[in-house]
């Protein structure tokens, strides 16, 4: 699962780059981003904080960082946290405050701030439960949260479909194909916390039913 979720973040996080070098460079100015040249911090900020936030927390999906080196994983989680925090709020910045490129429209802009607030308030509910050192809801907030945070990896895919086959869609079909990609994404996550907790159950009761050892033994 993590060299999976690594994959599936390089294009956005390579297109990422891409937008990085450009506002860097100098690239010429075009309707497509234009609003990054005008305001480059939100952009910036969140390209970064994706990146940490996607390549990191693919690693708490390793069962045995998770589970047996509980210091590198709460080490990373206080990287994450912020991280998280921080490319949900930019998102929801340049969703509110960018122009609206040709490309988009009023539909992807409701469904980017409803997910984006999706994303931050899992992140919020992550840490109010583990406050509480409920680990279980912890992990299943942060996993959907994290579900959120790399749709760009399942957008991308979805959208090289009619990309390649009849050019760029409209601006509806558009938006709802990156609405499906969020979806997609939180129906893995669901089942993931599902299979989870069914490991977990089946842990418990195995040890429940395991008869403790006998200490009275005799010649």
């Amino acid at each position: 699962m993590p060299a999976a979720l690594i994959l599936l973040t390089l294009i956005p996080l390579v297109a990422g780059g891409v937008r990085l070098a450009e506002l860097a460079g100098g690239a010429d100015i075009t309707p497509r981003n234009e609003r990054f040249f005008v305001s480059p911090i939100p952009v910036v900020a969140h390209v970064l904080s994706v990146t940490v936030y996607s390549l990191l927390g693919a690693l708490q999906f390793v069962p045995p960082l998770r589970r047996s080196r509980r210091s590198w994983h709460r080490a990373a989680g206080r990287i994450l946290i912020p991280a998280g925090l921080l490319t949900a709020l930019t998102g929801l910045w340049m969703a509110l405050f960018y122009a609206l490129p040709p490309s988009d429209g009023i539909i992807l802009l409701i469904l980017r701030l409803v997910f984006g607030t999706g994303m931050l308030a899992s992140i919020v509910l992550g840490i109010l439960a583990i406050r509480r050192r409920d680990f279980a809801r912890h992990g299943a907030w942060m996993t959907r949260a994290y579900a959120i945070g790399v749709a760009a990896g399942t957008q991308a895919l979805i959208l090289i479909i009619p990309e390649l086959v009849t050019g760029p869609p409209d601006v509806t079909t558009r938006a709802v194909l990156m609405g499906a990609a969020w979806v997609i994404n939180l129906a893995v996550a669901e089942y993931v916390i599902q299979r989870r907790s069914k490991v977990t159950a089946h842990v418990v009761w195995t040890q429940e039913r395991t008869p403790a050892p006998s200490h009275t033994g005799g010649q």
